[in-house]
């Protein structure tokens, strides 16, 4: 069974997660450069994926959480995008995408939508986003969603990490 998509754009489909994708996260989730400012670690094998997907609970306990993002004309798997409540009690927008499909607006298309989500219909009054001051492309990608730069602050195991934030009152899609 397919599930409903939480938002689509012209070219993509953002949805839950299902198990289904476990493998491309694996993939994904495998890539050094994909994880290079993350902070994250790979898993050691699609079945951690598999259970990563099975105990993610954020739809569930928030209302929101990462989706997995789908490229509308082949039903490819790209990468995630979401919201999360993070450790500093913030909604955090934040993006993963596969290699091959970066520079192709799909992050900021993705990201854009998300915080309308969450403005709209979730009614957050406040987004945040975080990235290691070295991945430019990512801080590209924060503030083309018309985010400003807050703060630059540890964020897990990345000493230089930017935050960049945005109001439902500054957001414009």
């Amino acid at each position: 069974m397919t599930p409903t998509p939480v938002k689509e754009t012209s070219r993509l489909i953002l949805r839950e997660f299902q198990l289904e994708d476990a493998e491309a996260f694996y993939l994904l989730n495998s890539d050094p450069e994909v994880l290079r400012y993350t902070g994250d670690s790979s898993f050691g094998n699609v079945t951690e994926a598999e259970e990563f997907i099975r105990n993610y609970d954020d739809y569930r306990k928030n209302g929101f959480g990462r989706w997995a993002v789908i490229l509308k004309s082949t039903h490819e798997f790209l990468g995630w995008c979401g919201l999360k409540l993070n450790e500093e009690n913030m909604i955090d927008v934040g993006f993963r995408f596969f290699k091959n499909e970066w520079g192709k607006g799909y992050a900021t298309e993705a990201a854009k939508s998300t915080l309308e989500y969450g403005f709209n219909q979730l009614k957050m009054a406040e987004i945040i986003g975080r990235a290691a001051l070295a991945n430019k492309a990512s801080i590209r990608v924060l503030e083309k969603m018309g985010m400003t730069y807050w703060k630059m602050a540890p964020c897990h195991g990345i000493e230089d990490a930017c935050y960049y934030r945005v109001t439902s009152e500054t957001f414009k899609m």
